[in-house]
């Protein structure tokens, strides 16, 4: 575990290496929130009139909230209301991957199955900050971010094969998510050992 970052607003955003890299392109001066009301408007409109169904479209929705919210990775979110951008964010995501299994016949399990991946590894993300720790900085390259994600499943849509990568995809966030969840809160000292240890020193 390592300590949280000045905003941990920044932190819950859950950022992958594509977004990440194109925030460094700004330098944190572009203003998180806007970009990504803009990229919840497009991907609505886009997953509206059929892209999700459509092989050779389903890889817009992603790639344009990429390039209006991956810019703002890198701001400190210190504005009034943007601690509403990892909400819109996962609602994005959360949407997308549901819009895309329905469109193409994925089994509703193996949808459930990737959401239940995603708000596991959430929920694990919001327990830490709270604890004022932080994820390890590799585990969100590992985890692709939301970014990554949403690119993959647009990808497995081109190539036909979207059962199998939401297959691929859930075995491979719950082994990555699960494994460094457990292993870590294994591994954090218990605060109460830790005063009954001082105690019996003094």
């Amino acid at each position: 575990m390592t300590p949280v970052p000045n905003s941990t607003v920044v932190a819950y955003r859950d950022d992958g290496p594509l977004s990440r890299a194109m925030g460094l392109l700004v330098a944190g001066q572009l203003p998180p929130l806007p970009p990504v009301i803009a990229g919840t408007f497009v991907t609505g409109v886009l997953l509206m009139i059929g892209v999700a169904g459509s092989d050779g479209l389903a890889v817009f929705a992603p790639a344009v909230t990429l390039l209006l919210a991956g810019p703002g990775s890198t701001h400190p979110h210190d504005g009034r209301f943007d601690w509403l951008v990892p909400p819109i964010l996962r609602l994005i995501e959360y949407t997308f991957i549901a819009a895309v299994g329905f469109a193409h016949q994925v089994h509703p399990v193996l949808i459930f199955l990737l959401h239940g991946a995603l708000g596991f590894h959430h929920y694990d993300l919001v327990y830490r900050l709270r604890q004022r720790v932080y994820p390890p900085p590799w585990l969100a390259t590992a985890g692709l971010g939301w970014d990554g994600r949403m690119m993959v499943v647009s990808l497995a849509a081109l190539s036909g094969w979207l059962t199998g990568g939401y297959v691929v995809l859930a075995a491979y966030l719950w082994g990555l998510f699960g494994w460094e969840s457990l292993t870590c809160w294994l591994a954090a000292p218990r605060s109460g050992v830790e005063a009954t240890d001082m105690g019996t020193q003094d």
